[in-house]
Order: C-alpha cells, then sequence, then structure tokens
C-alpha cells in the first residue's frame, strides 16, 4: 500500500489519526519513533526553521525541497500544508502536484487571501466561496493518485462567523475534498457543534497557546474527528531546549549543568540511524 492508501485508511477505519507537527527531517524521525501512525508537516514551522514568520515568505519550491527531506528519511505517511495553493487555482495545481511528486499522502488547501497568515493570527482575509471550490476542484483534476487526501481548509470562523463557515465546509466538500478543517473553534460547544454540523471526515488543530481549547484525542474521536494534527508544541519544546542550553554554555562554557535535558551522544546517532548507514557504506564499499 502506498503512504496515501495508508492514510486513506487510517482516517477511513482507525480514526482519530494523531500527527505531530514537524519541521525537518530529523523531526519527523522523531514523530515516527515515538509511534506515531502519521507526521504532520508544519507550514508554520517549516517557515520558524528559517527564522522567518508563518506569512507566506517562503517559495513553493522551498517548502516542496523540504517536505522532500522529510519524506525521504520515515516511512509513515506524511499530511502537509499547502497554505492557498500558493496562488490562484492554477498556482494550486502546480503546487499539487509538486506536493504528489514529493510523496506526500495529504495536504490541506485554505481559504485565506495569498499571502496567508497562520490560523491563529488576527485579522485575517478569505477569498469568495466560489474561487476556493473551483480551486478545489483544480487540485483534484490535477492529482493523479485518487488516494492522496485532500482537505480543505475554511478560516471563515474568525471572518464571517459560525454558519456561513459550516455553508463553505459543505460547499468545499461538495467540490471534491476528502476531509474538511474548520481552523480555530475558540470553545468546546464549538468544536462540538462543527462535529454534529459537519458529518464528514474532519481535520482538527491542537496545540498549547492557541484560540482552540485542548480536549482529549479520544473525546475528539468520538465526536467525528478523524485527525488531530498539533503542529507547533515539537519545535517550542526545541526551542526552549536549544535556549535552555545556550544561557548555560554562556553561564559556564559548557552544557554539563542542563545534561539531563538532553539526548546522549550515542542516542543522538541512533536517531539518525548512523549505525545503517555505516552497515550500507560497508555493504556498498570497495
Amino acid at each position: 500500500m502506498t503512504r496515501a492508501g495508508q492514510l486513506r485508511d487510517l482516517i477511513l477505519n482507525h480514526p482519530p489519526v494523531v500527527a505531530p507537527g514537524a519541521f525537518d527531517g530529523l523531526s519527523a524521525r522523531l514523530v515516527e519513533q515515538a509511534g506515531f501512525a502519521a507526521v504532520y508537516a508544519t507550514g508554520g514551522g517549516i517557515a520558524r526553521s528559517n527564522g522567518i514568520p508563518d506569512l507566506g515568505l517562503m517559495s513553493l519550491d522551498e517548502i516542496v525541497a523540504r517536505l522532500e527531506s522529510m519524506i525521504d528519511v520515515i516511512d509513515i505517511p506524511l499530511i502537509a500544508d499547502a497554505d492557498t495553493g500558493h496562488g490562484n487555482a492554477l498556482n494550486a495545481r502546480k503546487t499539487a502536484r509538486a506536493f504528489e511528486r514529493a510523496g506526500v499522502a495529504g495536504f490541506h488547501l485554505e481559504d485565506q487571501v495569498f499571502p496567508k497568515k497562520c490560523g491563529h493570527y488576527d485579522d485575517k482575509s478569505i477569498v469568495p466561496e466560489k474561487e476556493m471550490t473551483q480551486k478545489i476542484r483544480a487540485v483534484k483534476d490535477a492529482l493523479h493518485d485518487p488516494d492522496i487526501t485532500l482537505i480543505a481548509r475554511t478560516d471563515g470562523l474568525a471572518v464571517e462567523g459560525y454558519e456561513p463557515t459550516i455553508v463553505r465546509a459543505h460547499a468545499y466538500m461538495e467540490a471534491g475534498a476528502d476531509a474538511i478543517f474548520v481552523e480555530a473553534p475558540t470553545s468546546e460547544e464549538q468544536i462540538e457543534q462543527i462535529a454534529r454540523d459537519l458529518p464528514q471526515p474532519k481535520l482538527i488543530n491542537m496545540f498549547h497557546g492557541g484560540k482552540t481549547p485542548l480536549m482529549p484525542a479520544d473525546r475528539l474521536g468520538e465526536l467525528g474527528y478523524s485527525v488531530i494534527i498539533i503542529p507547533s508544541d515539537t519545535q517550542r519544546a526545541a526551542i526552549k531546549g536549544m535556549q535552555d542550553a545556550l544561557a548555560a554554555i554562556r553561564e559556564d562554557g559548557h552544557s554539563a549543568s542542563v545534561q539531563d535535558r538532553m539526548v546522549t551522544f550515542k542516542g543522538r546517532e541512533a536517531v539518525i540511524g548512523t549505525d545503517e548507514y555505516t552497515a550500507l557504506d560497508k555493504k556498498y564499499g570497495v
């Protein structure tokens, strides 16, 4: 089964699929090694790993290159963030085909105006419903693999309110989306209402400190959410860990005081598979 087929099977037969966020090959490996069935390639995390905010500042080629490097070192399916498709319907077709060539198992496409903002920032703008449905149709027509999961994301809650957002979500599913992603609900009651009003496969975004309250995965699964992404928590943990190590090095000239919060030298090499690469080098060496 292809990784796109694996993801589709997980969504349909083994929900909820919890997909922690990753932003490079190392973090993707860690997600897989932690036992998760899928990984989420966070667009915001990829941007921040380049030292810039999540404001649509990275090019399609830059994003695809990062996705390829992540997919190359894992075996589990990867769900990607296609943002707005990097422009209009024709741009979205190009994005979809580039993601497919990279080996992405599924991706979400959003209805924000290009360039977009992080879904939990203020002052977002969205395109007309018709423009988004045409973009979804263009993407579905562009894909060769029917198993790739197209997730339609709407940021309408913060712009138009609840009822128009639900209307949009149904229109996006009718246009050909395989799952729906209503970004940034602000209460448990709203999360539950979305689940009742949208019986289709659904994705929800869960991370500490956002506008959406945290709920247990089991409860979200009971409500009918098929995929749970946790985009930024791994990167935020990494940032804090690096800040602590750098503070120790600045103070002491070394990191001894934070060794209990660092993986060992051997542990680091195990994460990246050094022994496996060494064995291959011996196998194919002359």
